[in-house]
């Protein structure tokens, strides 16, 4: 059953809906991103703006945004000074968002631009954050769907926050969300996460994903891993606690081993040979599992490391159709 909330009151005389379009060489898509999204917001009858950030693109990225920008002043740039990742330009695209709620889509086209006047209907209706929640994920691999169903369930299982399963970055925020989000600024971000560890109404819009329009993914194997670790790390301390019990098991396991390689040694069912090498492969087990379990917590003091540098999340070489610019 559907919750009820006082419907939500919208300002019409400013900017209703900003929407986040992170780039990263997107020269084979971002012309049918603008013109979906535009239908879709022109649609909606409403005061909106884009704002896209082309996080350190190497191809015609931003030429092709500037260009979108010179014919249409509701579309905002944001160039980075260079790569800084997919989560870092959400955020940027956040900072720079007035509107009275955000929309954060990727430029693939994978997510339907189509599915936003849902998502705005709910937060109209008074929800502070719709996310869209996939039902299927047409053009992709058995093991991306395999590997992508594996990680959200053992997320949840693994943290305390209730993220949901089987949902991106593609959702709208009111406001205030947005406000509350921007007081995060941890480095290494999971930002679905944050979102859904700051709380508020939260409520999903059901679409099928689509097959990417054009160009290749922007997540290989290396990018997912990092962020399925970003994510692990930054809401679970769960692997600290496992690589204890795993150390006191492994330590036990190793004593019982030893008292019975020295037992069968001295009853002559194992030679002086056989006996050095059982008590060889044990030292190189627990070596290999220290040093498995140091790398753990290594992580974790490096990105307490990296918090405290207190560096900018990002730096941004110029701006394109803000009004605040020079």
């Amino acid at each position: 059953m559907e919750e009820k909330f006082e419907p939500r009151v919208v300002d019409g005389d400013t900017t209703v809906c900003s929407v986040v379009v992170p780039l990263y060489n997107e020269q084979e898509v971002i012309g049918e991103t603008y013109k979906r999204l535009t239908a879709v917001m022109e649609g909606e009858g409403i005061l909106y703006e884009i704002v896209m950030v082309n996080d350190g693109s190497r191809d015609d990225t931003e030429q092709l945004a500037r260009a979108i920008c010179a014919v249409d002043r509701r579309v905002k740039l944001i160039n980075f000074a260079r790569n800084f990742g997919h989560q870092t330009a959400i955020t940027a695209g956040m900072d720079a968002a007035g509107g009275q709620c955000v929309v954060v889509i990727d430029a693939d086209l994978q997510d339907p631009p189509e599915v936003i006047p849902e998502m705005l209907e709910k937060w109209r209706a008074g929800y502070d954050v719709v996310y869209g929640k996939r039902i299927s994920r047409e053009g992709e691999s058995f093991f991306k769907k395999f590997t992508a169903r594996t990680f959200y369930r053992t997320l949840n299982k693994m943290t305390d926050v209730d993220i949901p399963v089987d949902t991106g970055d593609f959702r709208l925020i009111d406001r205030k969300v947005k406000e509350a989000l921007l007081e995060v600024r941890e480095h290494n971000r999971y930002v679905r996460g944050i979102v859904s560890w700051l709380g508020f109404r939260q409520t999903p819009v059901e679409f099928e994903r689509q097959k990417r329009f054009a160009g290749t993914t922007k997540y290989p194997l290396k990018k997912m891993l990092k962020l399925a670790k970003d994510a692990i790390l930054s809401f679970s301390f769960k692997p600290l606690k496992l690589a204890t019990g795993f150390g006191i098991f492994l330590t036990a396991a190793s004593i019982i081993y030893l008292i019975v390689a020295l037992i069968l040694g001295l009853c002559g069912v194992l030679g002086q040979t056989g006996l050095l090498f059982a008590v060889l492969c044990i030292g190189l087990l627990v070596q290999g599992i220290t040093l498995i379990l140091m790398g753990v917590q290594n992580e974790y003091l490096a990105r307490m490391f990296d918090e405290t540098r207190n560096r900018p999340l990002y730096l941004i070489r110029d701006r394109v159709n803000f009004s605040d610019q020079d």
